[in-house]
């Protein structure tokens, strides 16, 4: 497990904006993350009815990020690229509002394609093993 503290700086999310609290495992293409933020009353994306399962395409999305920074560090890359997320598809809601779940959720990612332009994962979200969001995301990096 590699706690938030190991890996936080390597992303550009900040604050309580950075969704997930922990990695339970990754490798060359996948990544296995948690977060118990999604209960939280401060949570950046919580409108007023609640926190909406749309917003777990952005859990997706950093663990994107997460597992792209993770790669780079163990290539030995001392800057990660930033990336800007351009695309999301295919993306299905299985639950309206998840705020009101207790524990944690787990959130899945599977890189489908990577290259210097960008990357292509498959994200999904669970809590308890039952299935709240899935979908495909794109990310490109900017030309330095």
């Amino acid at each position: 497990m590699l706690p938030k503290s190991d890996w936080e700086k390597l992303i550009p999310h900040a604050g309580t904006m950075c969704l997930l609290d922990a990695v339970l495992g990754w490798d060359q293409r996948t990544i296995h993350a948690t977060s118990a933020g999604h209960a939280r009353v401060d949570n950046p994306l919580r409108g007023e009815h609640g926190l909406h399962a749309v917003h777990l395409a952005e859990y997706g999305a950093q663990a994107m990020a997460v597992h792209g920074a993770l790669l780079a560090r163990a290539r030995g890359d001392e800057q990660v690229r930033p990336g800007m997320l351009v695309s999301l598809r295919e993306v299905q809601l299985f639950e309206e509002y998840v705020d009101r779940l207790d524990g944690k959720l787990d959130v899945h990612g599977e890189c489908l394609y990577a290259d210097d332009g960008g990357a292509q994962y498959a994200f999904r979200v669970e809590h308890r093993g039952r299935l709240l969001a899935s979908g495909r995301a794109a990310v490109i990096h900017p030309a330095r």
